[in-house]
């Protein structure tokens, strides 16, 4: 197994990228390759015996800034490290690609130089959500804003095959973000995307609220991208909060400053289970090949944890079963044919 990481890509990169790496370096498999400015990160790196013998440099001289617009960026600049990753991807010199650089430019040089798997209309940001007993995968976090029905069926089928493959959970339950568990409820996207889900050859369990994306007993919630980035973006900030309140509470007196300190042990679980660094990065699911999207402050914990699901989605043979998975829906007329729309 060979994972090709973006060592320029972030806001702390590349000392974060370097750190983290040489953290995962024991717990993967086979080689970690760093690219990269290639004077830069050597200098990062332990030498002699203290460097991991399944971490390699690969120099790549130009760097996409994180807020660059994304086609320019991949045009005007060939020999980036965010490129060179997706190139040896693409090339079969890597299994899978990770980045915390600018994710426009990571999907677009995704989408167009590994393309989409066949059948499928639209890839699809796949999260891992903090849940009450276990984590649960959030498609689509952002990819695309806006979906048809159909998009959100193959979203709910990508995020089943994520799970069952990579995460290990038999016949996972799938639902629909909606504004309430009837199946009638939701707008037009909403009711229609749940026709299909229900025909689609998955475990569907209906609709899932929004007071229930954290504690309902499902392994896949399936939404638009604008829906699912503002989950995203309200559970990321959760824990963080929480810790805003208690070191306010710290300074509001004695009596506040004891039950404050009796709460910290369980606060700070609280706030390792909502924090992204935790969960590592997402996968673009719909691709051919594992590419995982790193948040762009990622820390080296945040990077060792993007390279370990790296690892975890090629050991699970996640696009090639994705791939069988999409075949097996384009057989099924009734899971693939939107409802006609009814007269009046």
């Amino acid at each position: 197994m060979v994972i090709a990481v973006d060592a320029m890509g972030g806001d702390h990169a590349p000392e974060a990228v370097v750190t983290g790496a040489l953290r995962s370096a024991a717990q993967v498999e086979g080689e970690i390759v760093l690219v990269g400015a290639g004077e830069r990160v050597e200098a990062l790196l332990p030498g002699g015996s203290s460097r991991p013998r399944n971490i390699r440099v690969v120099d790549a001289p130009e760097i996409i800034g994180m807020g660059e617009d994304p086609g320019r960026a991949v045009r005007a600049k060939p020999d980036s490290s965010l490129s060179v990753c997706v190139n040896l991807l693409r090339d079969g010199e890597a299994d899978a690609a990770v980045s915390a650089g600018n994710s426009g430019a990571f999907m677009f040089l995704a989408q167009v130089r590994l393309r989409k798997l066949p059948g499928l209309q639209r890839s699809a940001i796949a999260v891992l959500l903090p849940g009450s007993d276990k984590p649960r995968i959030l498609l689509d976090a952002g990819a695309n804003t806006d979906c048809k029905p159909l998009h959100l069926a193959q979203f709910g089928l990508m995020g089943s095959v994520y799970c069952e493959y990579a995460l290990g959970r038999r016949d996972p339950k799938v639902a629909l973000l909606s504004i309430g568990e009837e199946p009638g409820k939701g707008d037009e996207l909403t009711r229609a995307a749940y026709e299909l889900l229900r025909a689609a050859p998955l475990n569907f369990v209906g609709n899932v609220d929004g007071d229930k994306v954290l504690n309902a007993d499902v392994d896949v919630i399936v939404c638009d991208g604008f829906a699912g980035n503002v989950v995203l973006k309200v559970a990321e900030g959760t824990g963080d909060w929480l810790m805003s309140l208690l070191r306010r509470e710290l300074r509001a007196g004695l009596r506040s400053r004891l039950g404050a300190l009796l709460l910290l042990p369980g606060l700070r679980r609280i706030q390792a289970a909502t924090d992204y660094a935790t969960y590592g990065g997402a996968l673009l699911l719909g691709v051919r090949g594992i590419c995982v999207v790193s948040h762009g402050r990622s820390s080296p914990r945040a990077i060792e944890n993007a390279i370990l699901v790296a690892q975890q989605a090629v050991r699970g043979g996640v696009v090639e079963h994705l791939a069988e998975g999409l075949g097996r829906m384009a057989a099924d007329e009734e899971a693939l044919s939107e409802p006609e729309p009814q007269p009046v």
